[in-house]
């Protein structure tokens, strides 16, 4: 009986001997698959970035990308302050423009005072000296309004424009004064650049 125990006894022992190596083979074929994995990754990633460059997209860095952002937000916020800069200085030239025609507005009535009281002038030579120095005054005043921008508006013998002339009253056609013409000015008219600021009050020939 003990003879016939000694197969089985062998058996075993075989059988234990074989379970560590084949655990053994498993855990160096698991290895060398993870071996293969981490070799394959770096082909992989060059052969993604291949295609990507074949397809004319270039692989993205984060640091230029984030580089290429932060560029964008600084144009766009350089343009918004150009565009706030030239809003604002135009905003400036209007109100200094319309504080302008105010103070000029102010003057004209000035302008035609010394304008009447020259017309109306003694000749004789006791008043010529004090004529001659409203004169100079008045060339003087007129001189710092062209030079502000401040012009008169051509009338007489012009054609009618209701955007320039103010019509009091009409008189009768001449070969001077064809009709529709201004035959008579009786207040200057000014301009201040392009805007009119007093029209010419006149009479119209018709």
């Amino acid at each position: 009986m003990a003879k016939k125990e000694k197969p089985e006894e062998d058996s075993l022992k075989g059988k234990a001997g074989k379970e560590p190596e084949a655990q053994n083979s498993k855990a160096q074929a698991s290895q060398a698959q993870e071996a293969k994995k981490a070799a394959e990754e770096p082909a992989k990633e060059q052969e993604n970035a291949e295609d990507a460059a074949a397809e004319g997209e270039a692989p993205k860095d984060p640091v230029k990308a984030q580089i290429e952002e932060l560029k964008d937000k600084c144009m766009r916020q350089m343009a918004e302050f150009e565009n706030f800069r030239k809003r604002t200085d135009k905003e400036k030239a209007q109100m200094f423009d319309t504080g302008a025609a105010h103070v000029i507005e102010k003057i004209l009535p000035v302008v035609d005072n010394f304008e009447r009281g020259l017309a109306t002038a003694p000749a004789d030579e006791g008043s010529k000296a004090f004529a001659e120095g409203m004169s100079m005054i008045y060339k003087q005043l007129t001189k710092a309004l062209e030079d502000l921008g401040v012009t008169p508006i051509e009338a007489l013998g012009q054609e009618f424009d209701p955007n320039l002339h103010n019509a009091v009253m009409q008189t009768e056609a001449t070969e001077e004064y064809p009709a529709g013409t201004v035959a008579q000015e009786m207040q200057k008219g000014y301009m201040y650049h392009d805007t009119v600021i007093r029209h010419s009050m006149v009479a119209v020939a018709g």
